[in-house]
């Protein structure tokens, strides 16, 4: 798919998140590729997918656009979505549409900022679109002087200093929307169709809803929460 396109396709609509870690009961490349095939039914306008192998099941399933990550946890450092140049150039060789990595401030495993790494990203991948997964307005804002193609809202929450934030955060999402010139790609705590609505009339490109479709685990921890 023509690069330039990619964004567009995806614009106003919703995106999927088909991931199941290895501790939970979903995982496994055979039920994400099912998955991804039932949110292309549903209507998905493109799939967020972690690992190879899996992204590699989705496609036998789906003609969507793809936003590729892989989870990697590594010593010293709490960035762990496409941590590192090896887990970028596994995703380009596998050719997903948009790569996301962490865009935080945190250092990453290699003892690097974000500063330090991306602009080196840049050059060695000129036409691959890339998206920017940040806690705070300043690191999208940044992420964008970088030259990432698009930033989310993917880490408010999962970084020291945005734990216990509310997501999603529509008084951020409209703010970067307003303020930062490249598509915000609203994600994290999605778990209503209000609340999607909500993020779209704050000013998202597009929206990544995950565990309120594909975790029923995390979904009936929900609900027995409500009942306690």
């Amino acid at each position: 798919m023509n690069p330039n396109n990619v964004l567009e396709q995806m614009k106003g609509k919703l995106i999927v998140s088909c991931q199941a870690l290895p501790e939970e009961p979903l995982h496994s490349p055979f039920i994400m590729g099912r998955m991804a095939y039932a949110a292309m039914l549903g209507g998905a306008a493109g799939i967020r997918a972690n690992s190879v192998e899996d992204i590699k099941e989705i496609k036998k399933n789906v003609d969507l656009p793809i936003i590729g990550i892989i989870k990697r946890v590594m010593e010293g450092s709490d960035v762990f979505i496409t941590p590192t140049l090896e887990e970028i150039e596994l995703l380009y060789q596998e050719g997903v549409d948009i790569i996301a990595l962490d865009a935080t401030a945190r250092v990453r495993p290699v003892g690097k900022t974000i500063q330090e790494i991306f602009p080196l990203v840049r050059e060695k991948y000129p036409n691959q679109l890339f998206m920017a997964d940040c806690s705070t307005f300043e690191e999208a804002k940044l992420a964008y002087e970088l030259g990432f193609d698009c930033v989310g809202t993917t880490l408010i929450g999962y970084t020291d200093y945005t734990k216990g934030h509310h997501v999603p955060d529509l008084d951020l999402i409209e703010r970067m929307a307003k303020e930062i010139p490249v598509p915000v790609i609203a994600e994290g705590g999605i778990w209503s169709p209000d609340d999607l609505k909500a993020v779209f009339d704050h000013g998202a490109y597009t929206a990544v809803v995950g565990s309120a479709f594909t975790r029923p685990m995390e979904i009936t921890k929900r609900f027995i929460e409500a009942i306690r």
